[in-house]
């Protein structure tokens, strides 16, 4: 017994000495390499929508700021299409080394796991969550020569014609969408959806009178509705903006039990390195925080974040299934 009892953690400790002689062999390169971060090579960050709309805005104004603090060039890249889906797919493949993120949002990291079918990827799994950038709230927008100057007067239109009976988004699956899909329902009257793959094409054909009308972030609409190309009717928030504070909400213009908003977030491959998106979430809180990137950001009707990684992943953890709930309801699917 004497001799079995002090046998046992000589073994022990010779198979401890062994296993980290042997773990050290093998991570040396790893351990060099997340040390190193981000020296190794550009990082990416992807934008799953196209040039111009608040994803896109969103990105380029953080990733300027985050290139001077990283001290390492960052590439934004347009890959839009399927609701964010095909660049949100993209980044999910991708190597968890710190080198690729992605500016999600409520469309890509919320709504579309319940909406498409076959979805190339699952918001909860795919992917690390870093950083809660801002809400949004969206607005709803017509062509100025339609004739309508509010949201009862489009109503009224879209009951009367019907090869008005159209409405734009900026992609299947996105919030823009489904707020057509909820003003259809609330209002009673069928509406055809014209997806586009994003905003700025999209806000195009409304303002030419290609399209009757859309719902999309102020954000992007805010330029052209200065330059009266776009007229503002409603905003989908519970509250009238600061911004705009002339314009009333959907609920206060007769849609009752219409609300929403959007949220815009930063995301990276499941399995980057907790020091990595540590650093990443400090630098972009921090960025946030700048009054040129706050003012900016609040000018276009944004409410500025800057959470941690656990508080984005708790706020997908309701929204998800509060999505899926309005999914559901609306009938809406795509894919």
């Amino acid at each position: 017994m004497t001799t079995s009892t002090t046998a046992t953690p000589t073994r022990r400790h010779l198979l401890a000495q062994l296993g980290a002689g042997a773990l050290a062999g093998s991570l040396p390169g790893l351990v060099s390499a997340q040390a190193a971060w981000p020296t190794a090579k550009p990082i990416t960050y992807v934008v799953p929508f196209s040039a111009g709309g608040s994803t896109d805005v969103i990105g380029r104004t953080l990733t300027a700021k985050l290139a001077e603090a990283l001290k390492q060039t960052i590439v934004v890249e347009n890959k839009a299409g399927t609701g964010g889906g095909i660049g949100a797919a993209a980044v999910a493949k991708s190597a968890p080394d710190g080198y690729t993120l992605m500016g999600g949002t409520i469309s890509t990291h919320a709504i579309n796991v319940s909406l498409y079918k076959n979805l190339p990827y699952h918001p909860v799994r795919d992917f690390e969550p870093v950083c809660l950038v801002a809400f949004l709230p969206n607005v709803l927008l017509v062509n100025p020569s339609l004739g309508v100057n509010s949201v009862a007067d489009l109503v009224a239109l879209l009951k009367k014609d019907e090869a008005r009976r159209n409405f734009a988004s900026s992609g299947a699956g996105t919030s823009t969408h489904l707020a057509g899909e909820m003003f259809a329902d609330l209002i009673g009257v069928p509406l055809t959806h014209i997806a586009y793959k994003g905003t700025p094409p999209a806000m195009i054909d409304v303002s030419s009178g290609q399209v009757t009308f859309m719902f999309d972030q102020m954000t992007a609409a805010l330029p052209l509705i200065q330059a009266g190309k776009l007229k503002l009717l409603a905003v989908t928030t519970a509250k009238r903006l600061a911004l705009s504070p002339n314009t009333p909400t959907m609920v206060e213009a007769g849609v009752p039990g219409f609300e929403m908003f959007s949220w815009q977030a930063v995301y990276a491959p499941k399995g980057t390195p907790k020091a990595i998106v540590d650093r990443l979430n400090a630098e972009i809180v921090k960025a946030l925080k700048l009054p040129d990137v706050h003012d900016k950001l609040a000018g276009l009707g944004m409410t500025v974040v800057g959470s941690s990684p656990a508080e984005l992943a708790e706020l997908m953890a309701k929204e998800i299934p509060r999505w899926a709930a309005l999914v559901k309801k609306s009938g809406a699917s795509a894919g």
